[in-house]
């Protein structure tokens, strides 16, 4: 994500939201804990609470370290993205980074006038490379399993998504080409990991 901090994920497809919508119906929109109660992911799976709420992240293979902040979806559907280049946001609606699923944290790569933001060297990242999540009760390692570009029109339901009864988190940032309609790049890049 670049340059102008209120463009939306735009690239991420509406099915994954369609898809999320068991979890979204069930969660607390006024911000902190994103459930008062256990919610049914598709497939039958169901969310504990155990797993604290997520503060930090940290990546040390490429100097990450940031405090985690929580959004929702913007009014056009979309993930909501950080307000700051050096900031990375947790989308509270669904679960928490441990949990079984899929927990998405997005950060900006680059920004406007050159500043640098915290997931520009998210690219650097190979397989097997480790990622640590902090919350109110431990902090969790997570390994990277894979790295995918995904253009404007990919579903890509999976990044929010998964079946396989296992913890993972995914981290997404923009790439590609500025549409200054839009106001968004055309690509993103995802980081896919398992917890350890």
């Amino acid at each position: 994500m670049r340059s102008v901090p209120t463009a939306g994920i735009v690239g991420i497809a509406l099915s994954a939201i369609i898809a999320l919508l068991p979890l979204i119906l069930t969660s607390d929109l006024s911000g902190g804990n994103p459930r008062t109660k256990p919610a049914t992911l598709i497939g039958g799976q169901t969310l504990s609470t155990n797993t604290g709420l997520p503060i930090f992240l940290t990546i040390p293979k490429i100097g990450v370290d940031a405090a985690i902040t929580y959004v929702g979806l913007t009014p056009s559907g979309a993930m909501g993205v950080p307000e700051d280049p050096d900031d990375v946001v947790w989308y509270k609606f669904g679960p928490r980074p441990g949990e079984i699923g899929s927990s998405v944290i997005a950060g900006h790569s680059g920004w406007k006038d050159g500043t640098p933001a915290v997931f520009d060297k998210l690219p650097a990242l190979k397989i097997g490379d480790k990622i640590y999540v902090a919350n109110t009760k431990e902090t969790m390692t997570f390994v990277v399993r894979e790295l995918r570009m995904y253009d404007e029109n990919a579903d890509a339901a999976n990044v929010f998504g998964s079946s396989d009864g296992k913890a993972h988190l995914n981290l997404v940032t923009c790439e590609g080409v500025w549409d200054t309609v839009s106001e968004s790049y055309s690509d993103r890049f995802v980081v896919f990991t398992d917890r350890e």
